[in-house]
């Protein structure tokens, strides 16, 4: 079994170091925090959980409320949080909301069953779960930002992302673009879209053919596109508010008789891993998940132990991949 004195050594701190880490004593700075996690992480040393919550009056839990778990951006991002929160020493506890609506999570928080909570699919109609936690626990909001939460909030710049897109088709000379998009409650699809509309408006484009869902889903997205392909709409790009509907837009375009990229263009966004399959090929904009985690446990870790500053809204720089779906010329 992995011991405080390795964890310590590998760090280059003392053992009373990584015991203060462990209890989230706030006198040990963010640098060494992070040298010390990241030890514990790479050793797999694990504290004891029940000493730790007799010293400290906390339960080593946090909260993760998720939704859209058929999006395969979602899976991946609770692992990195499994995998972030493990690192600390923390327990993580998920709740689906599609399924609980976060009821559970915040009977959790009331009960002192959890000592924070990540939010990674929060909008403008969880209104309550805001009122029902506000000063009860820690809550960072992960890929979403929603105006009036007092809470750290992380997402990438998915304004800047759609523009990205927008910039990309124009510098490529599309002159026939549409939008494979969704509902706007998500600030991560209402701010791509308006990126997107925003630069395609300025070079002319502001009126497009748009085709829009109900639910993000694949299925939905091969019908939507299909439905305005065929009302005789032909256009030589499309960008996808996410890579779940860039799936369904290319094959409803292959279903059509339409060659990608020869004819069309397609551009998703977020860069799930099935993006990358040879099958999909699919160009698109990556979001900085790795990053976007780290961040969030930390500012959460920083928060339990009794960080009373202002909350953070942090904006992470996204890429743009190019892929064998757009006028890519590149090798495989």
């Amino acid at each position: 079994m992995v011991t405080a004195r390795e964890v310590a050594r590998r760090a280059g701190v003392s053992q009373p170091t990584v015991s203060r880490v462990v209890s989230g004593h706030p006198s040990v700075g963010q640098e060494i925090r992070e040298r010390v996690l990241r030890a514990m992480s790479e050793t797999g040393y694990r504290p004891n959980a029940a000493a730790r919550a007799m010293r400290t009056g906390t339960s080593g839990n946090v909260g993760v409320v998720t939704a859209r778990l058929h999006n395969p951006m979602y899976p991946e991002l609770l692992q990195m949080l499994g995998h972030a929160l493990h690192g600390a020493g923390l327990r993580m506890m998920v709740w689906n909301a599609d399924v609980t609506e976060g009821a559970f999570a915040l009977e959790a928080a009331r009960q002192g069953m959890v000592d924070g909570l990540i939010f990674t699919s929060a909008n403008s109609d969880s209104t309550y779960l805001k009122e029902g936690l506000a000063g009860r626990v820690p809550v960072v909001l992960i890929n979403r930002v929603v105006e009036g939460w007092p809470s750290d909030q992380i997402a990438s710049d998915n304004r800047a992302g759609g523009s990205m897109v927008a910039d990309y088709f124009l510098a490529a000379g599309r002159s026939r673009p549409a939008l494979l998009t969704g509902p706007l409650q998500p600030s991560t699809i209402r701010d791509r879209e308006a990126g997107f509309r925003a630069a395609m408006a300025v070079a002319g484009f502001a009126d497009m053919p748009t085709a829009r869902v109900e639910r993000f889903t694949y299925d939905e997205a091969f019908v939507a596109l299909s439905r305005l392909l065929g009302d005789g709409v032909s256009p030589d790009a499309v960008f996808c508010t996410n890579d779940l509907l860039g799936l369904g837009g290319l094959d409803a375009l292959r279903a059509a008789g339409r060659r990608v990229p020869a004819d069309t263009w397609v551009v998703g966004y977020d860069d799930i891993p099935m993006a990358a399959w040879r099958a999909f090929d699919l160009t698109t904009v990556r979001q900085p998940l790795a990053e976007m985690v780290r961040r969030a446990v930390a500012l959460l870790l920083r928060r339990i132990e009794g960080d009373a500053a202002d909350p953070e809204r942090l904006s992470l720089p996204v890429e743009l991949i190019l892929r064998g779906s757009s006028g890519w010329a590149g090798g495989r």
